[in-house]
């Protein structure tokens, strides 16, 4: 680590010394490993090397790599390099890694990164699936680089980096502390590593001084210890050990006894008795208690019957517990020793009987703390090196009750990772550990108890003393763990048993051998030699070793045309990858290839891979290692596997063959990266003026009106809008009279401004009209500008009344001087009244002497110089307001023709004076128009935008509608949206990927197809592929309200400044994932226009992985010959009213993997017809709830499509359960037990209770299978594969209603809000000490327990019963804790006084009272409105004016 712990943390600027210069000019000249001590700043050249390299010019563009050991060590040197550099660095491990299928993500990390610090073994991996090259490196740098031996990963990368081409390979950098392993023939060691890593060994030679100065070396001690005692005599309590008899426990008792044993002989020798006690008691307790408390297998049929079937008043509680009478008998004897051992004492302790005592500790440990006490400073820190992690953990919570070292020792353990050990033996979880290494580093621990994870790599403090508590092994361990030392004053200590001689030795051999190999590489020469192997057998096992003939003849493959690499180090590990991702149940355990033979080895594949027999086992040639042999074979099987296209060209197993469609999304993977989360989009738009006009009559209740002109020939289309039938007809060219052209074209203008102005908006516009309505002449349908310019003459209206009687009554426009701008309609003229007549007392003016000063008193607010006169003489009239309609809103026909249009009710009429009113004299038809004119508009530009789309993108004859419903965006608030068909078209990209995959990839097993299918229908892949045929311009985002005319010249528009241009777009503005929803539901629309031939042909048109447009009747020819099924079928056929053609589909679709005939196994078909089933229940809800929203949908989808509900279709309708093919005892039996549970079972509780179900997967698999086999049977006939589908599954179908809870704990939540009930939560707990999440959940009610505890295997699981139970109990009235007896809320909230309420969105925790009632009520919002976003806009005959528009009833008198 480089210097200065602290600056290296907080980021400060490092300046470096001279010795780390000489070191960096020595890394710049070529490829060299720096040898230096711990702590002398080798992080810090590579900092410098890293940030030299990158600004080389050639190098710019590739990426550096920093290799470490460990995963502690990524996040700590790729801190450092970011605090030290302005690169991009990406810190990559296992936890936080891509998986090494998603080559999207790693092109990602490399595109968007400088340096890459991650471990060799993922590096290796990149490598070997050509997610990047060799030479696409500009560095490697090797930490702890010599580990580079044998069969490590830096080995294995060095041998890619010598596989590129000289030119082209990266510059090498290692660090080390110790060059060598071993302190025998040191040479050998050196000149290995130099050659693995193909650079030379350096040290610092001309600033050795400054050197020593920065690198001190402790002062090393040897301390003896006396022999422990053969006996504690002192020890106050009998030992566990000898009060049970481990041997009468019965075998199946999966606990490791031997194990134990020889942990407890290892710590009472080493820590002393009540060590071992302390070991014996924590590993036991924790064994005993999960094996006393198991999951049972047979839970959920427990906790149905705890919760679900028994009485109200009969409920069991805690978790089942395993009958082991001898266990048992233990856990009693533990919870004996629990004060002793579970009670830390303190100081007040001090006369306790449990007080602890060092006379209890082996005399190692009582050396231990003299070492402490005599090394303890106020600053201290410290590290004792153990070998195994139960002695640490044991340790630790030794010194922490030593009273000497209480109050001034903070004591941890830091132990490694993997390990399967259920017991105290186990490893350490990444996150603790990284949480103990940053206590240590911030003070608050001083002292580590570590194995050999800590010897290396980490940066911790330097130490005031470093304890060795068990023996050396090796040069690298005492190198390492010396070097956390570094201080002058500081101490490394060597513990040594008393005449042992030969530890002794060891240590000195180790110490005196150090000076001599540091000469050997300060004085080295480079010795590059072509690679050979480390043939050292003295620390690791001579399984490693490769005879040379072997190693000459090791073969190395190359996939041409992506680079991927195969040899012998990764072959095995790829054939465990293919097998990894083969599905499996419980009844199924993990695949994995078999190997058999010795110098010829054989390799035979799990029969559920998808090949020929004679592609499932492999031989390989005769090698002189068994290890090599097991190597040879499984190369040889990869390469032929990737042959037949099981293995990609990246050497993946999951992703098809090279160039498919799936993987060509992966070339344009940085697309999305650059696509920003909202959309700047220019979209189609027909209105433009341009140098031609066509003229299109609009009718309305079937007579012509007006003319409807712009620069786009429109499309013919028809809708119904508030009851009005409008229709656009065919358009015809404009004729201009060429002299008065620029006139007519201005008149056009003004006649639609003066529409819009008394109808639509007022507010002003800054360009010119885009489109225009006017009069048309009916026998030529060219606009009448004779019409137009009589209206122009008087826009705003004529005081000329003569002649207007009864028949203009409703038919007749009126503007008022007292309210300018707004319209009225005229509705009487009452010649009784005049405005200096008295109101009465119902008028709004009652109380005014006359209707004169109420008005008068009404314009007491305007500004002076803007009152109007108001007049004394003539009549008064009765007027309606007419309201502007700002909405653009239409609804879709015929989808939508059930929504009832609300009538707006009773007219409301006020008085004005006759002598102030103008008359309008626009024709009555206009100006309703005019009011219909927004949506005609909207309407028009739909369906002109559909048809665009449709010929653009070749898409097939897909219904006007349901185009357009499929490219609107709930961004619109059109009234319709394509939320709905983005759910069924889920469905339907679903089932279409899934036949093409099936048929495309014979020998793919259902894992790799099911990744591909994900991968395939992504919304990635679906984004991408709309960008490329560029669909966001077909997309419909306008909004709705019309406050400033839309439909006009853009200021950016080229028509601004030339009229006669044409320009047919328009900016929107749009979410990114609109883009991958449009895809869906346009695929949709697709399919309700015309089936799934229909869809296959759109899926094509917009790049889809569909396979081709073809009819699948077309493209997959039928089975060459025909095999009735047998005899025993027959009823199964008749009650599915089909007659199978192929018996071997039939038998397929039946039959488990466990069951070898050597056929094939149903799970193949059983991806295929997930999807089937998935979409036909989807085409059935889609049709049967037409008003449910997408969320409503995919709900009620997720209660029939799931494995308890598919199971028990599969048994109470076909009883398929009986065909089962499978050899497994146990799989046989639990499929005859769960057949009578659903059996037993009704539709209705099958559905509402399908989370309380888990039956054997196979019962739902096999219906699932037998589905995809009907569908290939019938020549993939898939009309009728889903009527079979509808009438199977009909009994569960019928179940659901629209505004069904998707879940028990939401209905318990919607129920509990509409009760009214403030004082409810959901308290979550773990049932047992040792379990680390919650599994345990109690239903409290005004403090009282209502049910619970209920636990469960998870918590998810738990919630559900609990929360079921509680309402089963708390809405019966006959139970004592009936909600109408514990709860007096209602009675609360009347009393509580005003402005109290509570806050809904304060606590969202739902195991507080607050918290429940705050995430009940939001569940409860969910389902009130169980149209959500279909609700129609406009419904009521009319939307309201905009908000400086609204009627105001003091603007005259209400009659």
């Amino acid at each position: 680590m480089a210097q200065g712990s602290e600056s290296s943390r907080s980021g400060a600027i490092l300046t470096p010394r001279r010795y780390q210069e000489e070191i960096f000019l020595k890394a710049q000249q070529g490829n060299v490993i720096a040898a230096l001590d711990t702590g002398s700043g080798k992080t810090l050249i590579s900092a410098m090397l890293i940030k030299w390299v990158s600004a080389q010019e050639g190098l710019k563009k590739k990426v550096v790599i920093f290799l470490v050991p460990k995963v502690p060590l990524v996040e700590q040197q790729g801190g450092f390099i970011a605090r030290h550099t302005a690169l991009r660095v990406a810190q990559v491990h296992g936890d936080v890694s891509a998986s090494v299928t998603d080559r999207t993500r790693w092109n990602d990390l490399f595109v968007q990164s400088d340096v890459l610090v991650t471990t060799g073994q993922i590096f290796l991996n990149v490598l070997t699936h050509s997610h990047w090259s060799m030479d696409k490196v500009s560095l490697l740098v090797f930490d702890e680089c010599h580990h580079a031996r044998k069969s490590h990963p830096y080995t294995s990368i060095m041998r890619e980096y010598r596989a590129c081409p000289e030119a082209d390979r990266p510059k090498v950098f290692g660090m080390t502390a110790i060059p060598t392993w071993k302190s025998s023939a040191p040479e050998t060691s050196l000149e290995t590593l130099e050659m693995n890593l193909n650079s030379k060994i350096v040290t610092v030679q001309e600033h050795l001084d400054e050197l020593a100065l920065h690198s001190s070396k402790p002062t090393e001690v040897v301390r003896e210890f006396p022999a422990p005692p053969q006996t504690y005599f002192e020890y106050p309590i009998p030992t566990i050990w000898s009060r049970f008899d481990w041997s009468q426990v019965p075998a199946a008792v999966e606990i490791p006894w031997q194990q134990l044993e020889n942990r407890y002989s290892y710590t009472l020798a080493t820590l002393g008795i009540f060590a071992a006690e302390l070991y014996l008691y924590s590993d036991l307790q924790t064994r005993i208690s999960e094996y006393l408390h198991p999951r049972d297998p047979d839970e959920m049929e427990l906790l149905r019957l705890r919760y679900l079937y028994a009485s109200i008043s009969d409920e069991g509680t805690g978790p089942p517990i395993r009958s082991v009478p001898e266990l048992q008998g233990l856990a009693e004897v533990l919870a004996e020793y629990q004060p002793f051992f579970d009670h830390i004492p303190s100081d007040e302790d001090a006369s306790a009987p449990w007080s602890f005592s060092v006379d209890w500790c082996a005399p190692k440990v009582q050396t231990l703390i003299e070492i402490l006490l005599e090394s303890y400073t106020p600053a201290f820190h410290g590290i004792v090196f153990v070998e195994r992690r139960h002695i640490a953990r044991v340790l630790s919570s030794l010194i922490s009750r030593v009273p000497v070292l209480r109050s001034i020792i903070t004591c941890a353990e830091c132990v490694g990772h993997g390990s399967e050990d259920k017991g105290i033996g186990g490893g350490m979880p990444t996150n603790r550990q990284r949480q103990t290494v940053n206590d240590f580093r911030e003070g608050k621990v001083n002292l580590l108890i570590a194995t050999p994870v800590a010897e290396e790599g980490l940066d911790f403090p330097a130490c005031d003393v470093a304890v060795r508590f068990d023996a050396i092994h090796g040069m690298v361990g005492y190198v390492q763990s010396r070097g956390r030392t570094r201080h002058v004053s500081s101490n490394y200590v060597i513990m040594v048993q008393e005449k042992n001689t030969a530890e002794i030795d060891r240590y000195r051999s180790l110490s005196e051998s150090e000076p001599h190999i540091k000469q050997l590489y300060q004085a080295g020469t480079v010795r590059l030699v072509p690679e050979v192997q480390d043939n050292d057998e003295g620390e690791e096992s001579k399984a490693d070793y490769v005879y040379p003939t072997d190693l000459a003849k090791r073969e190395r493959y190359t996939v041409p045309s992506t680079g991927a690499v195969l040899t012998y180090n990764s072959a095995i590990a790829l054939l465990e990858q293919l097998c990894s991702l083969i599905p499996c149940d419980a009844f199924m355990p993990a695949q994995k290839p078999r190997y058999s033979g010795d110098f010829v080895a054989a390799v035979r594949l799990p029969s559920m891979l998808p090949l020929p027999s004679e592609h499932l086992v492999y031989e390989g040639p005769h090698k002189h290692s068994k290890k090599e042999a097991k190597r040879a074979v499984a190369f040889k099987a990869v390469k032929a596997l990737h042959g037949l296209g099981v293995f990609d060209d990246y050497l993946l197993p999951a992703h098809g063959k090279r160039n498919n469609l799936v993987d060509e999304d992966l070339d344009h993977a940085d697309a999305v990266v650059k696509i920003p989360e909202m959309m700047d989009v220019v979209v189609r738009a027909p209105w433009t003026p341009g140098s031609r006009l066509w003229s299109h009559p609009v009718s309305m209740n079937g007579k012509r009106v007006a003319a409807l002109i712009t620069g786009t020939v429109l499309p013919s289309t028809s809708f119904v809008c508030e009851g009005t039938a409008l229709a656009l007809d065919e358009g015809q060219l404009v004729q201009f009279d060429v002299a008065m052209e620029d006139h007519q074209r201005k008149l056009l203008q003004d006649y639609t401004d003066l529409g819009l102005w008394w109808r639509v908006s007022a507010r002003p516009r800054s360009t010119p009209l885009s489109c225009f309505l006017v009069p048309l002449v009916l026998t030529s349908s060219q606009p009448d500008f004779r019409a137009i310019e009589d209206i122009l003459e008087k826009p705003h209206g004529s005081y000329d009344w003569a002649g207007v009687d009864e028949s203009a009554y409703g038919h007749v426009l009126a503007m008022n001087n007292m309210h300018h701008g707004r319209p009225y309609l005229l509705q009487n003229i009452r010649h009784d009244l005049t405005p200096l007549s008295k109101p009465s007392d119902s008028d709004r003016g009652g109380g005014f002497p006359t209707f004169w000063e109420y008005f008068k008193w009404l314009l007491r607010k305007r500004k002076r110089g803007n009152v109007p006169e108001v007049p004394t003489q003539g009549p008064l009239i009765e007027v309606s307001y007419v309201p502007r309609q700002i909405s653009r809103s239409y609804q879709l026909q015929p989808y939508d023709a059930d929504v009832e249009i609300v009538p707006g009710g009773s007219v409301k009429l006020y008085l004005m004076p006759l002598a102030s009113t103008r008359l309008f004299s626009m024709p009555e038809d206009m100006f309703t128009l005019f009011g219909l004119f927004p949506r005609l508009l909207h309407r028009i530009q739909d369906v002109w935008r559909a048809r665009e789309a449709r010929i653009c993108l070749s898409l097939p004859p897909i219904l006007d509608d349901r185009l357009i419903e499929a490219t609107t965006l709930p961004a619109a608030s059109a009234g319709f949206n394509n939320q709905r068909l983005e759910t069924l078209g889920d469905s339907v990209l679903k089932l279409s990927t899934s036949v093409h995959l099936y048929n495309k990839y014979p020998h793919c097993h259902e894992g790799q197809l099911d990744s591909m299918r994900r991968r395939a229908i992504s919304n990635r892949t679906l984004m991408l592929r709309a960008k490329a045929i560029g669909l966001e311009h077909y997309l419909n985002a306008e909004v709705q309200t019309v406050k400033v005319w839309p439909t006009v010249v853009a200021e950016d528009s080229p028509s601004l400044k030339d009229p006669t241009r044409t320009d047919r777009t328009a900016k929107q503005r749009m979410a990114r994932r609109s883009l991958q929803d449009c895809m869906e539901a346009t695929i949709a629309a697709g399919y309700l226009s015309g089936g799934i031939t229909v869809a296959l042909q759109v899926g094509t048109a917009l790049g889809l992985n569909f396979g081709g447009p073809v009819p699948w009747t077309l493209r997959y020819a039928p089975l060459p010959y025909v095999q009735l099924a047998p005899e025993r079928y027959s009823r199964l056929q008749d009650v599915l009213g089909y007659e199978f053609q192929h018996a071997e589909l039939l038998q397929e679709a039946l039959t488990h993997p466990s069951f070898w005939s050597g056929g094939k196994s149903y799970q193949r078909l059983e991806f295929l017809g997930d999807a089937v089933i998935d979409l036909a229940v989807m085409t059935y809800l889609f049709n049967k709830f037409p008003r449910a929203n997408s969320g409503q949908l995919t709900s009620l989808r997720c209660r029939v499509v799931c494995g308890p509900v598919l199971a028990f279709v599969a048994v109470q309708i076909l009883g398929l359960h009986e065909f089962i093919l499978a050899e497994h005892e146990e799989l046989a039996s639990a499929v005859v037990k769960y057949a009578s549970i659903l059996r037993a079972t009704s539709c209705h509780d099958i559905v509402m209770q399908s989370w309380a179900h888990d039956p054997p997967k196979v019962m739902s698999d096999v219906l699932e299978s037998l589905v995809a086999a009907i569908l290939i049977d019938s020549g993939y006939n898939f009309e009728k594969t889903i009527c079979i589908v509808d009438a199977i599954m009909d009994c569960v179908l019928e179940v659901l209603y629209l505004d069904l809870p998707p879940d028990p704990v939401s209905a318990f939540f919607v129920w509990a809000a509409k009760a009214g009930c403030q004082r409810i939560c959901l308290r979550k707990s773990c049932s047992r000490a040792d379990l680390k999440q919650n599994d345990t959940v109690c239903v409290i009610v005004h403090d009282i327990t209502v049910v619970g505890p209920v636990t469960a295997s998870s918590l998810s699981v738990a919630r559900a019963f609990a929360s079921e139970r509680a309402r089963m109990v708390l809405q019966d009235a006959g139970s004592e804790k009936a909600l109408g007896r514990i709860c007096d809320c209602m009675q609360v909230q009347e009393d509580k006084p005003p402005g109290m309420e509570s806050s809904h969105d304060e606590n969202v925790d739902e195991s507080t009272e607050p918290g429940f009632a705050a995430v009940a009520r939001s569940t409860v919002a969910k389902f009130r409105d169980p149209q959500g976003d279909q609700e129609q806009p406009g419904a009521d005959g009319g939307a309201s004016g905009s908000e400086d528009l609204q009627e105001n009833d003091e603007q005259g008198v209400t009659v």
